[in-house]
């Protein structure tokens, strides 16, 4: 197969397994067996009432990967990792993590688990090192075994100075590396991360994925995480585009990239929508609104310019070629980027009883 340029089609599979790629959801794909995958999920569902917040996905992740996530908010990734982590209760499909079913064996699920949450749970009022050994307590941890993981993970995300310190002087990055380092403490074999940066500025972000990237190697374990930010998932051994409810493709991001196999174009002109309906009937391309111009894609883009400035009937203003992005390979895959997708995604939501329930 071939994806959206004719290059090779990205795979939808997971490891060891074969399927075609589906725009309308999971592919009907060969699974592993489920004792070979850290992650395993058949036709997971989940809907609120009438909305349907996640479609009959279907995927495995293997031991010691880092696995990813990608989509707009709105797209289903949250209700997702709260029913992988026992949190949401799926409404049909089948879900294990570590081996374990997540309906019939929570307690076995959340074991094996560590979690970091989109929004902060520490407590303000406590010290570093009162948060940790808390969630020692009620993993149930020996207090010699605690207090070694307590040293080591706090040693790990660069916050050993800082374990007597009340956590509501941390800054923002400080608390999510707390956060992570708590997760981390009673050895999971799979730590979620629901969007671990969101809020933060560029230059912790980075601080943040540096330390994820070092603990990956320190503790050997499986990362499951959501991002709806395009850099953070070239951190990942995989990623699946999610949108709507639905995995929409999955493969390595460079792989992704691969299969778009067309230089992106934006343009910004005179008049934009005649300039799109001229591109449509000259060259037959289709171009995408974005921001204050057009997108398009195109092979070659540097000797398609001069052919651009020579026949288009409109004035253009500004040109700018870039090479695929993760960005590109949504938009190639779904249609739109991943900003409308989430414009869409917030109207879409806000017909969600689950949703109307929790701003109530």
């Amino acid at each position: 197969m071939t994806g959206p340029s004719g290059a090779p089609e990205p795979a939808l599979v997971a490891p060891g397994g074969a399927g075609p790629r589906s725009l309308l959801g999971s592919p009907p794909v060969d699974l592993p067996d489920p004792a070979e995958a850290a992650v395993w999920v058949r036709d997971l569902t989940r809907r609120f009432g009438s909305f349907e917040a996640v479609r009959g996905i279907r995927f495995a992740v293997a031991p010691g990967e880092t696995f990813g996530f990608l989509g707009p908010n709105g797209a289903g990734k949250s209700t997702t990792i709260a029913m992988l982590c026992t949190l949401l209760r799926p409404t049909s499909g089948t879900a294990l993590v570590g081996g374990y079913d997540v309906v019939a064996a929570r307690a076995e699920v959340r074991r094996r688990i560590g979690l970091v949450f989109q929004d902060t749970t520490l407590d303000d009022y406590l010290t570093a090192e009162e948060n940790l050994r808390f969630h020692a307590e009620l993993y149930g941890l020996p207090r010699r075994q605690a207090a070694e993981r307590l040293d080591a993970v706090l040693a790990m995300v660069g916050l050993a100075d800082r374990r007597r310190s009340i956590v509501r002087t941390f800054s923002g990055g400080m608390k999510r590396r707390l956060e992570i380092a708590r997760g981390l403490l009673h050895s999971p074999r799979v730590l979620f991360l629901d969007e671990p940066t969101v809020g933060l500025d560029p230059q912790t972000r980075a601080h943040i994925w540096e330390y994820v990237d070092q603990l990956r190697q320190a503790e050997a374990i499986t990362m499951f995480l959501t991002t709806h930010y395009m850099d953070e998932a070239e951190h990942c051994d995989r990623i699946a585009i999610v949108d709507q409810g639905r995995i929409v493709v999955m493969d390595t991001p460079e792989a992704l990239k691969a299969s778009v196999g067309q230089d992106r174009v934006e343009i910004q002109t005179a008049d934009d929508a005649r300039a799109a309906e001229a591109l449509a009937e000259r060259f037959g391309i289709q171009a995408t609104r974005s921001g204050e111009g057009l997108t398009f894609h195109v092979a070659g883009g540097e000797s398609f310019v001069p052919r651009l400035f020579a026949e288009l009937p409109v004035t253009i203003a500004s040109v700018r070629i870039a090479r695929p992005t993760l960005d590109d390979v949504f938009m190639a895959y779904t249609g739109r980027s991943i900003r409308d997708a989430e414009a869409s995604a917030g109207e879409r939501l806000g017909a969600s009883p689950w949703v109307r329930a929790r701003r109530r």
